[in-house]
């Protein structure tokens, strides 16, 4: 096993020891917030792809301090319709999800004709940051 994967193990074995499912569900909603706040300012300053990644941050990470307080675990998948479904989305904001969810592929990786600071534009990546926020609200009254 090389030196990374032993410390990542070592990580997350101090990490289930130190940390209390009760503390952890709120370490995912602290993010989800603090993700949604950096996807406002990097709107405002017009760097429009790291918004609609953000956002789409944003959701995942609220979806997952839901899913984590409901069920005590969490699904590793960045798929927001996937992780809807398992905290019961209503189908409107599962389709919104869909969407949102293409963006994580775009925005990190790319499409392959355009970088994604060249393909996300204001008005699209405000669309996602609304729906984001939709999201998150929606986790926090369920929570």
């Amino acid at each position: 096993m090389g030196f990374l994967m032993k410390t990542l193990e070592s990580f997350k074995y101090e990490y289930a020891n130190n940390h209390p499912m009760k503390e952890e569900f709120r370490i995912w909603r602290r993010m989800a917030k603090d993700d949604l706040n950096s996807a406002e300012s990097n709107l405002k300053n017009r760097k429009y792809y790291v918004c609609a990644y953000l956002s789409h941050q944003a959701a995942e990470k609220a979806l997952k301090a839901l899913l984590l307080k409901k069920t005590k675990s969490i699904i590793k998948t960045h798929d927001l319709v996937i992780l809807g479904k398992q905290i019961n989305l209503p189908t409107e904001l599962l389709k919104k999800c869909e969407q949102l969810s293409r963006v994580y592929i775009e925005t990190k990786y790319g499409l392959g004709v355009y970088a994604p600071s060249q393909k996300f534009k204001k008005q699209n990546s405000s669309e996602y940051l609304k729906i984001a926020k939709e999201i998150v609200i929606w986790a926090e009254k369920n929570i």
